[in-house]
């Protein structure tokens, strides 16, 4: 009898879920990069903290976009570290967001855990890394 491996193979994370998890990632690399840059050009002094850090999101939504989309050696990895980041910060400036709200009156893509984009930002780090992991090298 032999063992077969149910593992999905590694060329397979850019394909079925894996283009809908890099597309929505592509949407809201656009959309927040639009998003930061307008609030940045307009109207920085406002809020610099918040603004600086959607800029900050923009940048990790396309690193991740990038990295999920890429078959280059190193990309599994990179898509890692950028899902890892967007998960903490979506966590760590969730929290501030309720703790602080002072600080975050103008919203970011993370403030309350995503909550101004339906909770995308909070459960598609998850599902990312859910789908990686099940296309490990």
């Amino acid at each position: 009898m032999s063992h077969t491996n149910h593992r999905p193979e590694t060329g397979q994370r850019q394909s079925g879920l894996g283009r809908i998890i890099i597309a929505v990632y592509g949407v809201f690399a656009l959309s927040s990069t639009a998003r930061a840059a307008y609030q940045i050009a307009t109207k920085f002094e406002e809020a610099p903290l918040a603004y600086s850090l959607s800029a900050v999101a923009a940048l990790v939504y396309i690193l991740a976009t990038l990295a999920l989309a890429s078959h280059k050696p190193g990309s599994w990895r990179l898509s890692l570290v950028a899902l890892l980041i967007e998960l903490g910060g979506v966590l760590v400036i969730g929290a501030l967001s309720y703790a602080l709200p002072g600080q975050f009156a103008h919203p970011t893509v993370w403030s309350h855990f995503g909550q101004g984009y339906g909770y995308v930002p909070l459960v598609l780090p998850i599902v990312g890394l859910w789908w990686i992991f099940r296309h490990r090298p």
